[in-house]
């Protein structure tokens, strides 16, 4: 799969949910690989991912120089419109989606 073009002004998704998102559907993956899917700089990316780290939303083990990720399924979105939403709730739509657009199997939504 080609990595999409670059895409300037606003989106739906917020690059949180697409960093979030991408570990999700590999809970192994490197920074490297989270950044070029999201179309993001590395150190984007390590932002977003300590972002989420100290939010509750993430939490990761290192075992030599691999991070295996864990998403924490139960956590509810922050924003007031999203009361009561979970984030597994949340990623099952994105993969979902994704699946559908890709005609790829829907994979670890429920990580």
């Amino acid at each position: 799969m080609g990595v999409p073009d670059p895409h300037s002004g606003w989106t739906f998704i917020t690059n949180h949910a697409r960093v979030l998102a991408a570990i999700a559907d590999d809970p192994n993956a490197r920074i490297r690989d989270i950044a070029a899917h999201c179309r993001l700089t590395e150190r984007a990316v390590q932002r977003i991912i300590s972002d989420l780290e100290h939010e509750g939303y993430l939490s990761h083990t290192r075992e030599g120089r691999t991070n295996t990720y864990r998403i924490e399924p139960g956590k509810v979105l922050r924003h007031p419109a999203e009361a009561g939403l979970t984030v597994a709730s949340f990623l099952s739509l994105l993969v979902q989606d994704e699946a559908r657009r890709t005609g790829e199997p829907a994979s670890r939504a429920d990580a």
